[in-house]
Protein backbone atom coordinates (compact mmCIF):
# COMPACT_ATOMS: atom_id res chain seq x y z
CA UNK A 1 0.00 0.00 0.00
CA UNK A 2 2.52 2.37 0.99
CA UNK A 3 4.62 1.45 -2.42
CA UNK A 4 1.22 2.39 -4.72
CA UNK A 5 1.25 5.91 -2.70
CA UNK A 6 4.54 6.77 -3.05
CA UNK A 7 4.21 6.25 -6.81
CA UNK A 8 1.07 7.86 -6.82
CA UNK A 9 2.47 10.82 -5.69
CA UNK A 10 6.04 10.65 -7.51
CA UNK A 11 3.13 10.79 -11.03
CA UNK A 12 1.18 13.77 -9.13
CA UNK A 13 4.26 15.50 -8.82
CA UNK A 14 5.47 15.11 -11.93
CA UNK A 15 2.47 16.00 -13.92
CA UNK A 16 2.48 19.56 -11.83
CA UNK A 17 5.88 20.13 -12.57
CA UNK A 18 5.44 19.28 -16.45
CA UNK A 19 2.54 21.83 -16.85
CA UNK A 20 4.95 24.29 -15.22
CA UNK A 21 7.30 23.87 -18.03
CA UNK A 22 4.87 24.63 -20.88
CA UNK A 23 4.39 28.13 -19.35
CA UNK A 24 5.36 30.64 -22.03
CA UNK A 25 6.00 28.23 -24.55
CA UNK A 26 3.97 26.46 -27.95
CA UNK A 27 4.84 23.24 -26.21
CA UNK A 28 2.31 20.66 -26.01
CA UNK A 29 2.64 17.26 -23.36
CA UNK A 30 5.12 15.58 -26.06
CA UNK A 31 6.71 18.45 -26.77
CA UNK A 32 8.05 19.00 -23.37
CA UNK A 33 8.59 15.21 -22.93
CA UNK A 34 10.88 15.15 -26.18
CA UNK A 35 12.90 17.74 -24.67
CA UNK A 36 13.11 16.07 -21.59
CA UNK A 37 14.58 13.13 -23.33
CA UNK A 38 16.94 14.84 -25.25
CA UNK A 39 19.19 15.52 -21.69
CA UNK A 40 18.81 11.69 -20.86
CA UNK A 41 22.40 10.80 -22.60
CA UNK A 42 23.65 13.26 -20.57
CA UNK A 43 22.38 12.07 -17.31
CA UNK A 44 24.30 8.40 -18.36
CA UNK A 45 27.61 10.01 -18.99
CA UNK A 46 27.62 11.90 -15.97
CA UNK A 47 26.95 9.42 -13.44
CA UNK A 48 25.72 5.43 -14.63
CA UNK A 49 24.82 4.51 -11.10
CA UNK A 50 22.66 7.70 -10.49
CA UNK A 51 20.51 6.75 -13.82
CA UNK A 52 20.28 3.59 -13.24
CA UNK A 53 18.24 4.62 -9.77
CA UNK A 54 16.29 7.46 -11.94
CA UNK A 55 15.04 4.52 -14.01
CA UNK A 56 14.58 2.15 -11.52
CA UNK A 57 12.01 4.71 -9.83
CA UNK A 58 10.74 5.96 -12.83
CA UNK A 59 9.59 2.35 -13.98
CA UNK A 60 8.66 1.20 -10.31
CA UNK A 61 6.25 5.05 -10.40
CA UNK A 62 4.73 4.21 -13.99
CA UNK A 63 6.52 7.26 -15.71
CA UNK A 64 9.02 7.36 -18.11
CA UNK A 65 12.36 8.25 -18.02
CA UNK A 66 11.97 11.63 -19.48
CA UNK A 67 9.55 12.30 -17.65
CA UNK A 68 12.05 11.85 -14.20
CA UNK A 69 14.24 14.58 -15.63
CA UNK A 70 10.95 16.51 -15.28
CA UNK A 71 9.97 15.47 -12.14
CA UNK A 72 13.36 15.19 -10.64
CA UNK A 73 15.09 18.46 -11.76
CA UNK A 74 11.95 20.89 -12.47
CA UNK A 75 14.31 23.93 -11.64
CA UNK A 76 16.78 23.37 -14.18
CA UNK A 77 14.81 21.94 -16.69
CA UNK A 78 13.37 25.39 -16.88
CA UNK A 79 16.53 26.55 -17.83
CA UNK A 80 16.64 24.50 -21.20
CA UNK A 81 12.69 25.20 -21.82
CA UNK A 82 13.79 28.83 -21.26
CA UNK A 83 16.91 28.80 -23.74
CA UNK A 84 15.05 26.64 -26.74
CA UNK A 85 11.37 27.55 -26.13
CA UNK A 86 10.49 30.78 -25.24
CA UNK A 87 9.51 29.33 -21.99
CA UNK A 88 8.46 31.94 -18.90
CA UNK A 89 8.28 29.49 -15.72
CA UNK A 90 10.60 31.27 -12.48
CA UNK A 91 10.74 29.31 -9.25
CA UNK A 92 12.45 31.41 -6.45
CA UNK A 93 14.04 29.39 -3.94
CA UNK A 94 16.08 28.82 -0.60
CA UNK A 95 17.79 31.07 1.62
CA UNK A 96 21.17 29.13 2.60
CA UNK A 97 24.32 29.96 4.80
CA UNK A 98 27.33 28.35 5.77
CA UNK A 99 28.94 29.17 9.09
CA UNK A 100 32.60 29.38 9.80
CA UNK A 101 34.16 26.28 12.22
CA UNK A 102 35.86 29.39 14.50
CA UNK A 103 32.38 31.38 15.03
CA UNK A 104 30.44 28.07 15.51
CA UNK A 105 31.66 26.86 18.76
CA UNK A 106 34.63 24.70 16.50
CA UNK A 107 31.71 22.74 14.78
CA UNK A 108 30.54 24.73 11.76
CA UNK A 109 27.18 24.63 10.15
CA UNK A 110 25.68 24.72 6.70
CA UNK A 111 21.52 25.56 7.25
CA UNK A 112 18.70 26.79 4.65
CA UNK A 113 15.46 26.71 4.12
CA UNK A 114 13.97 24.76 0.81
CA UNK A 115 11.18 27.52 -0.93
CA UNK A 116 9.01 26.20 -3.76
CA UNK A 117 5.22 26.84 -4.88
CA UNK A 118 3.38 25.97 -2.20
CA UNK A 119 2.32 22.77 -3.49
CA UNK A 120 5.14 20.76 -3.03
CA UNK A 121 5.10 20.89 0.42
CA UNK A 122 3.18 17.61 0.64
CA UNK A 123 6.03 15.76 -1.48
CA UNK A 124 8.92 16.76 1.01
CA UNK A 125 10.35 13.79 2.91
CA UNK A 126 13.77 12.71 4.04
CA UNK A 127 15.70 9.70 2.18
CA UNK A 128 18.49 7.42 3.80
CA UNK A 129 20.74 6.60 1.19
CA UNK A 130 23.44 3.93 1.76
CA UNK A 131 25.09 2.54 -1.65
CA UNK A 132 26.97 0.04 -1.95
CA UNK A 133 29.91 1.76 -3.00
CA UNK A 134 30.27 5.05 -1.11
CA UNK A 135 29.32 6.33 2.20
CA UNK A 136 25.86 6.97 3.40
CA UNK A 137 24.22 10.18 3.43
CA UNK A 138 20.94 11.42 4.56
CA UNK A 139 19.06 13.54 2.33
CA UNK A 140 16.26 16.21 2.15
CA UNK A 141 14.02 15.59 -1.08
CA UNK A 142 10.73 15.66 -2.59
CA UNK A 143 9.03 12.41 -4.56
CA UNK A 144 11.24 11.82 -7.61
CA UNK A 145 13.87 14.00 -6.84
CA UNK A 146 17.58 11.64 -5.86
CA UNK A 147 18.60 14.74 -3.80
CA UNK A 148 18.10 18.23 -3.07
CA UNK A 149 19.90 18.57 0.21
CA UNK A 150 22.48 16.48 2.12
CA UNK A 151 25.31 15.41 4.43
CA UNK A 152 26.93 11.89 4.30
CA UNK A 153 29.27 10.62 7.09
CA UNK A 154 32.49 11.39 4.99
CA UNK A 155 31.46 14.99 6.58
CA UNK A 156 30.17 15.86 2.87
CA UNK A 157 27.56 18.28 3.17
CA UNK A 158 25.87 19.70 0.04
CA UNK A 159 23.03 22.65 0.03
CA UNK A 160 21.88 24.72 -3.28
CA UNK A 161 19.99 27.74 -4.23
CA UNK A 162 17.66 28.16 -7.54
CA UNK A 163 19.13 30.34 -10.15
CA UNK A 164 17.82 31.74 -13.30
CA UNK A 165 19.40 31.55 -16.59
CA UNK A 166 19.51 32.15 -19.81
CA UNK A 167 22.26 29.65 -21.09
CA UNK A 168 20.21 26.84 -20.64
CA UNK A 169 21.21 23.90 -22.54
CA UNK A 170 20.69 19.81 -22.86
CA UNK A 171 22.99 18.87 -19.84
CA UNK A 172 22.67 16.85 -16.19
CA UNK A 173 20.45 18.57 -13.86
CA UNK A 174 21.37 19.59 -10.17
CA UNK A 175 20.02 16.43 -7.90
CA UNK A 176 22.54 13.92 -9.90
CA UNK A 177 25.02 16.82 -9.25
CA UNK A 178 24.36 16.65 -4.99
CA UNK A 179 23.95 12.74 -4.98
CA UNK A 180 27.21 12.74 -6.86
CA UNK A 181 28.82 15.09 -4.53
CA UNK A 182 27.36 12.81 -1.30
CA UNK A 183 29.11 9.92 -2.68
CA UNK A 184 32.42 11.54 -2.31
CA UNK A 185 34.93 11.49 0.75
CA UNK A 186 36.51 14.28 0.44
CA UNK A 187 35.57 18.14 -0.02
CA UNK A 188 37.97 18.40 -3.49
CA UNK A 189 36.16 15.48 -4.93
CA UNK A 190 32.59 16.97 -4.11
CA UNK A 191 33.99 20.33 -5.62
CA UNK A 192 34.36 18.81 -8.55
CA UNK A 193 31.65 16.90 -9.26
CA UNK A 194 30.19 20.60 -9.56
CA UNK A 195 33.14 21.63 -11.72
CA UNK A 196 32.80 18.93 -14.31
CA UNK A 197 29.12 18.63 -14.80
CA UNK A 198 27.36 20.08 -18.03
CA UNK A 199 25.02 21.52 -16.70
CA UNK A 200 21.34 21.91 -18.00
CA UNK A 201 20.85 25.04 -15.97
CA UNK A 202 21.67 27.06 -13.46
CA UNK A 203 22.53 26.72 -9.30
CA UNK A 204 24.13 27.97 -6.52
CA UNK A 205 25.71 24.41 -4.78
CA UNK A 206 27.45 25.21 -1.36
CA UNK A 207 29.52 22.75 -0.02
CA UNK A 208 31.08 22.24 3.51
CA UNK A 209 32.76 19.68 5.56
CA UNK A 210 33.81 18.88 8.63
CA UNK A 211 37.38 20.49 8.51
CA UNK A 212 35.58 23.39 8.13
CA UNK A 213 36.73 24.16 4.24
CA UNK A 214 33.12 25.73 2.34
CA UNK A 215 32.52 27.15 -0.67
CA UNK A 216 29.39 28.39 -2.43
CA UNK A 217 29.30 28.48 -6.13
CA UNK A 218 27.35 29.93 -8.71
CA UNK A 219 27.21 27.26 -11.18
CA UNK A 220 25.62 27.86 -15.12
CA UNK A 221 25.50 25.86 -18.13
CA UNK A 222 28.44 27.93 -19.26
CA UNK A 223 29.84 29.86 -16.22
CA UNK A 224 30.94 29.02 -12.38
CA UNK A 225 32.18 31.32 -10.33
CA UNK A 226 33.31 29.76 -6.59
CA UNK A 227 33.47 31.78 -3.84
CA UNK A 228 35.82 30.74 -0.94
CA UNK A 229 34.79 30.87 2.89
CA UNK A 230 37.79 32.77 4.62
CA UNK A 231 36.60 33.29 8.07
CA UNK A 232 33.15 35.25 7.62
CA UNK A 233 29.92 33.28 7.10
CA UNK A 234 28.83 32.48 3.12
CA UNK A 235 25.58 33.40 2.10
CA UNK A 236 23.18 32.84 -0.89
CA UNK A 237 19.64 33.81 -2.19
CA UNK A 238 18.38 33.75 -5.23
CA UNK A 239 20.36 36.11 -7.61
CA UNK A 240 23.93 36.00 -8.88
CA UNK A 241 25.94 37.83 -7.38
CA UNK A 242 29.38 38.52 -9.47
CA UNK A 243 29.67 39.90 -13.06
CA UNK A 244 30.72 36.51 -14.92
CA UNK A 245 26.95 35.03 -13.84
CA UNK A 246 25.02 38.23 -14.31
CA UNK A 247 26.19 37.99 -17.60
CA UNK A 248 23.90 35.02 -18.31
CA UNK A 249 21.08 35.71 -15.47
CA UNK A 250 17.67 34.99 -16.95
CA UNK A 251 14.87 38.11 -16.86
CA UNK A 252 13.03 37.28 -13.77
CA UNK A 253 9.83 39.21 -12.14
CA UNK A 254 11.14 42.13 -10.01
CA UNK A 255 9.27 41.52 -7.28
CA UNK A 256 11.44 38.32 -6.95
CA UNK A 257 14.53 40.04 -7.54
CA UNK A 258 14.01 42.53 -5.09
CA UNK A 259 12.71 39.58 -2.53
CA UNK A 260 15.96 37.80 -3.43
CA UNK A 261 18.39 40.58 -2.47
CA UNK A 262 16.15 41.42 0.84
CA UNK A 263 16.52 37.91 1.57
CA UNK A 264 20.67 37.89 1.76
CA UNK A 265 20.73 41.50 2.98
CA UNK A 266 18.42 40.33 6.06
CA UNK A 267 20.45 37.01 6.61
CA UNK A 268 23.62 38.98 6.56
CA UNK A 269 22.46 41.36 8.84
CA UNK A 270 20.91 38.32 11.09
CA UNK A 271 24.06 36.97 10.85
CA UNK A 272 26.09 39.81 12.38
CA UNK A 273 24.14 40.11 15.32
CA UNK A 274 24.35 36.02 16.54
CA UNK A 275 27.31 35.65 18.96
CA UNK A 276 27.81 31.73 18.13
CA UNK A 277 26.17 29.87 15.96
CA UNK A 278 24.73 26.89 16.98
CA UNK A 279 22.08 24.62 15.59
CA UNK A 280 19.23 26.61 17.18
CA UNK A 281 20.44 30.06 16.46
CA UNK A 282 20.38 28.78 12.87
CA UNK A 283 17.00 27.59 13.58
CA UNK A 284 15.71 30.65 14.54
CA UNK A 285 17.12 32.32 11.66
CA UNK A 286 15.41 29.94 9.00
CA UNK A 287 12.29 30.58 11.08
CA UNK A 288 12.43 34.22 10.56
CA UNK A 289 9.54 35.69 8.61
CA UNK A 290 10.54 38.87 8.36
CA UNK A 291 11.34 37.36 4.44
CA UNK A 292 13.45 34.34 5.06
CA UNK A 293 10.50 32.00 5.88
CA UNK A 294 7.83 32.88 3.63
CA UNK A 295 4.60 31.97 3.55
CA UNK A 296 2.32 31.95 0.27
CA UNK A 297 1.26 35.33 -1.43
CA UNK A 298 -0.20 35.51 -4.53
CA UNK A 299 0.89 35.53 -7.33
CA UNK A 300 3.79 33.20 -6.81
CA UNK A 301 2.69 31.11 -3.62
CA UNK A 302 5.90 30.65 -2.77
CA UNK A 303 6.73 28.98 0.65
CA UNK A 304 8.95 27.58 3.08
CA UNK A 305 8.73 23.69 2.36
CA UNK A 306 11.30 23.02 4.83
CA UNK A 307 14.97 23.69 6.03
CA UNK A 308 18.07 22.08 7.14
CA UNK A 309 20.48 22.68 9.78
CA UNK A 310 23.46 20.39 9.21
CA UNK A 311 26.98 20.19 11.44
CA UNK A 312 29.46 17.94 9.33
CA UNK A 313 31.80 18.25 12.21
CA UNK A 314 29.59 16.52 14.82
CA UNK A 315 27.77 14.29 11.62
CA UNK A 316 24.17 15.73 12.87
CA UNK A 317 21.34 17.27 10.83
CA UNK A 318 17.96 18.69 12.24
CA UNK A 319 15.67 18.85 8.94
CA UNK A 320 11.96 20.48 9.06
CA UNK A 321 9.15 19.85 6.93
CA UNK A 322 6.74 22.75 5.67
CA UNK A 323 7.37 26.15 7.21
CA UNK A 324 10.06 26.67 9.76
CA UNK A 325 8.03 28.89 12.09
CA UNK A 326 5.29 26.34 12.06
CA UNK A 327 6.74 23.01 12.84
CA UNK A 328 9.72 21.52 14.38
CA UNK A 329 13.28 20.29 13.40
CA UNK A 330 13.73 16.43 14.00
CA UNK A 331 17.10 15.84 14.70
CA UNK A 332 18.96 12.95 12.26
CA UNK A 333 22.69 11.23 12.73
CA UNK A 334 24.92 10.24 9.95
CA UNK A 335 27.50 7.38 11.51
CA UNK A 336 30.93 8.94 11.00
CA UNK A 337 34.56 7.38 12.40
CA UNK A 338 36.05 11.05 11.83
CA UNK A 339 33.04 12.94 13.49
CA UNK A 340 34.31 15.38 15.97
Amino acid sequence: MHGTRFADDIRSYMEDRLELSRVGTDLDRSGVVDLAAATLPAHLAYDEPLYREMVAMADAAGISHAEAVIVGGYTDFIDVVRATAHGTAVEDTCTAVITPDAESGGAGLLAQTWDMHASATPHVFMLDVRPDDGPRAMVFTTHGTLGQIGMNEAGIAVGINNLTTSDGRVGVTWPFVVRKALRQTSFDAAIACVLDAELAGGHNFLVFDRDGKGASIEATSTTTYIDTMAGAPLVHTNHCLVPETRRVEGERPTSLQENSVDRLAHATEALAHIGTFTPSSLMDLLRDERSICRRPEPPFEYESSGAVVMRPGSAEMWACWGIPSDNEFQHFTVASAGAR
